[in-house]
């Protein structure tokens, strides 16, 4: 009797940067894909990092990078081996939006970025007054700033959950296309 050899489709593995300011919502956006339940979160000191399985052929290692001012000038550090990046801005809060959109295309510039897809996260659409996503594009230039790849800007509340599955759908979909293509590219430089 010989051996059986079953064929599963080998998980890829993608390597997801998560960045906002402090308080915007990244760690309950995380937890709440992770768990699929309310927790509550404290400000992110350092970095989260977290597995999430969102389908059969892959799989995300998210990176949850803190907000802070001091956080924020090591989020290069992060940008070497990522294959997306979801930038998450708390719509609600108009006095910091400026700041979220300086970083936002501050680390749009990094060169270990400089293609990958990126999901923005309109978050807490549920606060009085928050910017719808449309506003949010307009606002942070995105069709501008990711002329070169693939974006959406989608509206969600972290805390409900309303808005994630759309987003990290994009994003799966996003991310499948990036991998394929480098594939396609390393492999025809290895030929050549």
């Amino acid at each position: 009797m010989g051996l059986l050899s079953s064929k599963t489709p080998k998980v890829k593995q993608a390597q997801i940067l998560l960045l906002g300011l402090d308080s915007a919502g990244k760690s309950t956006v995380l937890y709440k894909l992770k768990l699929a339940k309310d927790i509550v979160t404290m400000p992110t000191v350092g970095f989260n990092v977290e597995m999430l399985e969102l389908g059969k052929s892959l799989s995300f290692t998210v990176w949850d990078v803190g907000g802070q001012e001091t956080m924020r000038t090591l989020w290069d550090w992060y940008c070497e081996r990522a294959d997306a990046l979801v930038y998450v801005v708390d719509s609600a809060d108009r006095q910091r939006l400026e700041d979220a959109r300086r970083e936002f295309e501050h680390i749009l510039r990094n060169e270990h970025i400089r293609h990958v897809p990126v999901v923005l996260l309109a978050n807490k659409q549920d606060e009085p007054g928050a910017l719808t996503a449309e506003d949010i594009t307009r606002l942070f230039q995105v069709q501008k700033l990711c002329c070169d790849r693939s974006w959406y800007v989608q509206p969600c509340c972290a805390i409900t959950g309303a808005g994630l599955a759309e987003g990290f759908g994009r994003l799966t979909e996003f991310v499948k296309s990036y991998m394929r293509s480098r594939a396609d590219t390393f492999a025809f430089f290895k030929q050549n």
